[in-house]
């Protein structure tokens, strides 16, 4: 079991993490308020951008092989070297989602658009 630390950029946090644990898991551990919800890869709470070193994460179904190397689902993701994360980043393809469900105004009939 080799450890490594994960700094998490802009907020001064650091932890240490094997490489046969999650990050999420730690982050809990440690009293670190990392977002989660579905813990098994796929809602893409616990995103965060690799910003530098490498991570394992073959179970991060919700990411596609290419975001992947750049962005790590902290809930599957194991250290492979020491890490620098930016918590609360998504993949291009989610941003793009949440941006066209912004568009077009509002959907409630009582808020007239000008």
């Amino acid at each position: 079991m080799t450890e490594y630390t994960v700094e998490f950029v802009g907020t001064g946090e650091t932890i240490t993490c094997s490489d046969t644990e999650t990050i999420l898991s730690r982050c809990l551990e440690e009293g670190i308020a990392q977002e989660y919800s579905c813990r098994v890869g796929m809602c893409l709470a616990c995103s965060a951008e690799i910003v530098e070193g490498d991570v394992t994460q073959p179970a991060a179904r919700a990411l596609t092989e290419e975001e992947a190397e750049n962005y790590a689902l902290t809930c599957m993701a194991r250290p492979q070297s020491d890490l620098k994360l930016d918590r609360g980043k998504y993949p291009p393809s989610i941003e793009d989602e949440i941006d066209a469900a912004g568009e077009g105004g509002s959907d409630d009939p009582a808020v007239a658009d000008d």
